[in-house]
């Protein structure tokens, strides 16, 4: 993608909401302990996307994928070490001022807040320090603690809130300079499903009140029911992007054979994986059961014999269906990662 000349601080800024045009960023680190080794280390390897204005974008990735880093790069936190981004058409480097002024930052955790005040007086706390006019703050946090759906809790002490509703009081606080861009960096972690689904509205609210949302989940089918589009980074590169149809749409002719096991072996897991008909086994671990994620070109046409392979493994349930995204970005991780996260994407589902 070709370079843009940079606009002067105050611009009318031009293209898309978020750009990322080669970013690289290196860090050094050391290894040994008695004879300690410099070495340097690339996080973030030659990224490029870009996130048009009013879209919600998923950035999803294994730990250790660059999720993070890329999105501390693009929020001015770290400079790049190579390589271009523009937020609403403001270079992260050269305008970093004009750059903080569009932005909101959400993450996942109960850090950030204060316990032992209200969440109005956290979010009166928050105003004053975002430089918010005082004559708008209480119109301005109303208006924010009604959209995240607070309103009945916010004079009560924080330290009373379940992890749904501080997650949401993060939210609002990220909104309290009315930023054009929002990026949530795994906002869900932690949450029961009830908080989830409350939380998944109100990142919908976001796109529906104008914003541009970067969001970044371990949780494909948030990512599959919120994103218009989505990018999936692997060993500090970009290895995919589209809609979550596009990437489902490589394993779409496959069928997922589930079987729920009691004590299988790697001798079985590997009997199945040498099977000519098999795509990938992946494992994931539920309650006192193991089950194994079978893919195939076959179909349910297999399975009979997929279990005969299992030999004296004691088998519970067995469940044909279609591919979801996980299965596509379970595929797609093992195909393009180092040897350590194929072997992970193979053992561990997300």
């Amino acid at each position: 993608m070709p370079a843009t000349q940079p606009q002067p601080a105050g611009a009318p800024p031009k293209g898309a909401a978020i750009e990322a045009i080669d970013l690289v960023r290196t860090y050094r680190t050391h290894l040994g302990v008695l004879r300690r080794k410099k070495i340097d280390v690339e996080a973030v390897r030659g990224v490029s996307f870009a996130v048009e204005r009013g879209q919600l974008f998923g950035l999803l990735g294994p730990n250790g994928a660059g999720k993070t880093t890329t999105i501390k790069m693009l929020i001015t936190l770290l400079l790049p070490t190579s390589g271009t981004a523009r937020v609403m058409g403001f270079d992260v480097v050269r305008d970093t001022t004009e750059v903080r002024k569009r932005i909101g930052y959400v993450f996942g955790g109960d850090r950030g807040l204060y316990d032992r005040v209200s969440g109005w007086d956290n979010l009166k706390y928050f105003a004053e320090l975002y430089g918010v006019d005082p004559a708008l703050q209480d119109q301005r946090i109303a208006a924010l603690v009604e959209m995240v759906g607070l309103t009945p809790r916010i004079k009560e002490k924080v330290e009373g809130f379940s992890r749904g509703m501080r997650q949401r009081l993060h939210i609002a606080r990220g909104l309290l300079h009315d930023p054009e861009v929002v990026f949530l960096d795994e906002p869900s972690i932690g949450l029961d499903p009830v908080g989830a689904r409350e939380l998944r509205q109100t990142v919908k609210g976001l796109v529906d009140a104008g914003k541009t949302v970067l969001l970044t989940t371990h949780y494909m089918f948030e990512a599959d029911a919120l994103c218009d589009r989505i990018a999936v980074i692997n060993d500090g590169r970009i290895v995919a992007e589209g809609t979550g149809a596009d990437l489902k749409s490589a394993v779409a002719n496959r069928t997922i054979v589930e079987i729920e096991t009691f004590g299988v072996t790697p001798d079985a897991v590997e009997r199945l994986r040498d099977d000519s008909d098999v795509v990938a086994v992946n494992t994931e671990e539920r309650d006192q059961s193991e089950i194994l994620l079978v893919q195939s070109d076959k179909g349910a046409q297999i399975t009979q014999r997929l279990m005969g392979l299992l030999g004296d493994t004691r088998i519970g349930k067995v469940v044909t269906r279609e591919p979801t995204l996980e299965d596509a970005y379970i595929d797609l991780i093992a195909r393009t990662g180092s040897g350590d996260e194929a072997a992970r994407a193979a053992s561990v589902s997300v």
